[in-house]
Order: C-alpha cells, then sequence, then structure tokens
C-alpha cells in the first residue's frame, strides 16, 4: 500500500474528516471534546515549516489516516518537545502499511524542521518499536512514553 501523504492544509476538503476520525479514535469519551474543536485545532497546521504540522493519508482520494506533530502534548513534561499525536489509520485500511508510511513521513518532517527526537504516549508500543522508537517511560502498567531519536539531515 503505497498512500499519498499530504499536509491537511494543502487538501482542506479533509479537514472535517480527519477531526472525526481523531475526535473518534481518541477523544469521543472527553467531556467537552467535539469533532469541531478538533477541526479548529487542525486548522492551526497552516505550514509546512513550523508547528503543529497534520498530515494525512490519501488512497485514491479516500482519506485513510492522520498524523500529527505538535509542541507538546504532556502538561507534566513541558521539556519533552515536540510530540507525535493522533495517529490514526481508519479501521478498514488497518495493517496495511499506512500507519508505518505516515510516522516516516512526520519523522523526516520533524528531521527537516531541526528536532534531535520526537516524543509520544501510546498503549501500543510494539507498532513503534518495530519502527525504531525507544521507550522513555512507563507511568502506567498499561501505557508508555517512548521517543524517536532522528539522525541529523546530511549537510552539504
Amino acid at each position: 500500500m503505497n498512500p499519498t501523504i499530504v499536509h491537511l492544509f494543502e487538501a482542506p476538503e479533509h479537514r472535517a474528516a480527519t477531526a472525526a476520525l481523531i475526535h473518534h479514535e481518541f477523544w469521543r469519551e472527553v467531556p467537552g471534546a467535539s469533532a469541531e474543536r478538533m477541526a479548529a485545532r487542525l486548522a492551526l497546521a497552516d505550514r509546512a515549516d513550523k508547528l503543529p504540522l497534520a498530515l494525512i493519508a490519501l488512497q485514491g482520494g479516500t482519506l485513510v489516516g492522520a498524523i500529527n506533530l505538535v509542541d507538546n502534548d504532556d502538561e507534566h513534561h513541558p521539556e519533552w518537545h515536540p510530540w507525535l499525536a493522533g495517529m490514526v489509520v481508519a479501521p478498514a485500511w488497518r495493517g496495511q502499511g499506512i500507519g508505518t508510511a505516515l510516522v516516516r513521513a512526520l519523522l523526516g518532517h520533524a528531521r527537516r524542521l531541526g528536532f534531535e527526537r520526537v516524543y509520544f504516549g501510546t498503549d501500543g508500543p510494539g507498532f513503534y518499536t518495530r519502527l525504531g522508537a525507544l521507550p522513555h517511560e512507563q507511568p502506567q502498567p498499561d501505557f508508555w512514553f517512548m521517543r524517536f531519536e532522528l539522525e541529523p539531515l546530511a549537510s552539504g
């Protein structure tokens, strides 16, 4: 599977669907959260050269996944910067390499922006360790903070 991965601001017609996908996966049980609020947050990702970044995966024009790079996603660790957040693949498209493609694309953007590492939290570390992520801290038996260490871009 080779999805097309683009910045969400390059395909704004997918913003509402992206917001709904992320909201349904991570926020539907959170009081006060809504897909509309998520869409407003995603609208802040309006350039490729600064945070936040929002990338989407398209297959034949259909939204199949999303991933974000944000400044921070944990109030207890403001020094951990930046964060991979909201990585989700639509259920019908899981297991086809789309999540891997999204993570790799996001890490490439983080590297180009000069970041040395990217943090994130997950209840499923296996997927990320296969992509090279390292455990950073395990605050709960079923939750890990992890990080990707990024190689600097070769100069010249």
